[in-house]
């Protein structure tokens, strides 16, 4: 059997989907998986073993065509990448316009995805010819794993204990996280100020007296983790720790991923990083607003979340901008008593699936 998975972007989304790719590996352990995702969010998919091939793809460049005056070259070749495997079922984890676009345009035999109260572009449906209907109210990771089950009809993990988030490390990222974090190296931090919506963002100078906060009780350093176009927010962290014992650090994709294996603990909006420190195993302190954490967040009971519970406004917010913004308005101690909580709790650590890529 061949096999598309389309799940396009974002980090978060692709680590969210990762425990059903590994479902259905060992459930069809002779099938022929591919998996097409945008170049810019390939990264974390890259010498996957448990993929045979990654379909990289430009939706952008695939808009702009033919408007923009672009060459016949770049569409033409990515539709010959997704139509290069006689794909008997094309599973769109993705639910957008654009992904079920891809999942027909590939040719699959079947073409599967979410019901459409569970599409985030309702109108994706009619790309779809077989809509699978999901329980509502579900986690992400087991909303996409009973999406895997009922489109190939196999069994799937239901203790979280069993998730498999397949991500391989090579010794080259190991080397790197060592290098990012020295020598004598523990304990430490991970404190991810950044995030896609601002509105998800937790003040960066709260984030500084978090680190100062945990050098004083915990004896605990921090690393100060940004991605592109995040320096400046990093700086403002460090500036306003006193402690002296917070550094900022820039690391790829997997290198955080073997940097996260090593943490003690995680503080981190809902955003690519945390979910990625998820999947790494680390102990997680999410601090959720606009979105939910029984949706986004860890899915393992040990893990907590220091939420605002005392507003009435973030049922379904998803808000982007906001002029009444106070669900982000949480107090440093409340999230260093967190911290505390979650390290005292001794859950063996079970994680990524690493494996040497070459």
């Amino acid at each position: 059997m061949r096999i598309l998975i389309v799940k396009l972007s974002s980090i978060g989304d692709i680590v969210h989907t990762l425990p059903a790719l590994a479902a259905i590996r060992h459930a069809l352990p002779t099938a022929e998986i591919s998996w097409a995702v945008e170049k810019r969010s390939s990264a974390i998919l890259q010498d996957n073993h448990f993929l045979d091939r990654l379909i990289e793809v430009d939706t952008k460049a695939l808009r702009r065509w033919p408007t923009s005056g672009e060459t016949l070259l770049a569409p033409r070749e990515q539709f010959r990448r997704l139509r290069a495997s006689s794909f008997d079922v094309a599973i769109d984890f993705q639910g957008l316009l654009k992904s079920a676009s891809l999942a027909r345009i590939s040719g699959a035999k079947q073409v599967f995805g979410f019901s459409r109260n569970h599409l985030r572009e309702p109108a994706s449906r009619i790309l779809i010819n077989n809509a699978i209907k999901v329980t509502p109210g579900l986690h992400v990771i087991r909303k996409n794993l009973a999406l895997a089950e009922g489109a190939l009809n196999i069994p799937i993990p239901q203790s979280v204990s069993e998730f498999e988030f397949p991500i391989a490390i090579g010794p080259v990222f190991d080397r790197e996280a060592a290098q990012v974090i020295g020598e004598p190296g523990r304990p430490f931090a991970i404190l991810n100020p950044g995030g896609g919506w601002v509105t998800k963002n937790w003040s960066a100078e709260r984030f500084g007296t978090l680190a100062d906060e945990l050098w004083t009780n915990l004896r605990m350093s921090s690393l100060v983790t940004y991605g592109p176009g995040e320096l400046e927010l990093a700086t403002r962290v460090i500036k306003a720790s006193r402690s002296g014992k917070a550094r900022a650090v820039s690391i790829s994709l997997k290198g955080f991923v073997a940097l996260a294996r090593r943490a003690d603990v995680y503080v981190g909006g809902d955003t690519g990083p945390t979910h990625l420190a998820v999947a790494a195993g680390t102990p997680v302190v999410g601090l959720f607003g606009p979105t939910e954490w029984w949706r986004n967040g860890s899915p393992r009971t040990a893990d907590i979340c220091v939420e605002r519970e005392d507003i009435g406004c973030r049922e379904n917010c998803h808000r982007r901008t906001c002029s009444n913004w106070i669900c982000m308005e949480i107090g440093v101690d409340k999230v260093a008593a967190a911290v505390g909580d979650r390290l005292s709790k001794t859950e063996k650590r079970k994680g990524a699936l690493i494996s040497f890529g070459t």
